[in-house]
């Protein structure tokens, strides 16, 4: 009798323990702000706040398009930088994003918003020829272009790619291989090394999370 009083214990304390456990609708990603950081990638005047959300914005895509913050409402997205003419990592991240692109390829609610960060050179027109190039979809990535000064406050105070401009050489372009996961409340889900295929797995898994659940 003992034994059995013993066994179905054991089997409570079990089935308990499993019903506490997340499911994968119940899942939530966290959701970063500049307290969650490096202080390394957090502008000096963000550090410390707990709660961000990406500020307005308005670029200009491949097809002359403006693409701001009010056509990313209710969308999810990717958000990287490059430049055309970059011979070495842009390679690998637009790559590896075309992996992203394919697995969302029928998805009106995902989007890749890649941001150059040499708009002088990079006109619409060369931004046009890249997308040929790189067999890009443009109707859910955008290549985005404009003033240099709205490129570097985005990737401070938005996304996080550079603390500041006073840590940029003059003349330097901002390089970082981080892809930035959106949701469609603006707020940063998750970064991932663009260099790595792994990570573009964990990307692509994240983003079904997103899509799957409301938070």
């Amino acid at each position: 009798m003992k034994n059995k009083l013993f066994v179905l214990t054991i089997f409570l304390i079990l089935f308990a323990w499993f019903k506490a456990l997340p499911t994968n609708d119940s899942f939530e990603l966290p959701k970063y702000a500049p307290a969650d950081l490096k202080p390394t990638l957090v502008h000096p005047s963000l550090v410390g706040k707990t709660e961000h959300f990406v500020p307005d914005f308005s670029f200009t895509n491949q097809n002359g398009e403006i693409v701001n913050q009010k056509y990313m409402d209710d969308k999810i997205y990717v958000a990287n930088f490059f430049f055309t003419s970059c011979p070495s990592i842009c390679i690998d991240l637009t790559n590896n994003l075309k992996i992203v692109q394919n697995e969302f390829k029928n998805s009106e609610d995902v989007f890749i918003l890649s941001h150059s960060v040499d708009p002088e050179i990079d006109t619409t027109k060369r931004l046009k020829r890249y997308e040929e190039i790189n067999s890009i979809d443009d109707k859910n990535w955008f290549l985005l272009r404009g003033e240099i000064k709205e490129i570097i406050k985005i990737a401070q105070f938005g996304y996080f790619a550079i603390a500041s401009s006073d840590l940029l050489i003059e003349d330097a372009l901002i390089h970082t291989e981080n892809f930035i996961l959106i949701d469609k409340n603006r707020q940063i889900r998750g970064v991932y090394n663009g260099t790595s295929k792994l990570e573009m797995s964990y990307l692509i898994d994240d983003i079904k999370v997103l899509l799957n659940t409301n938070n």
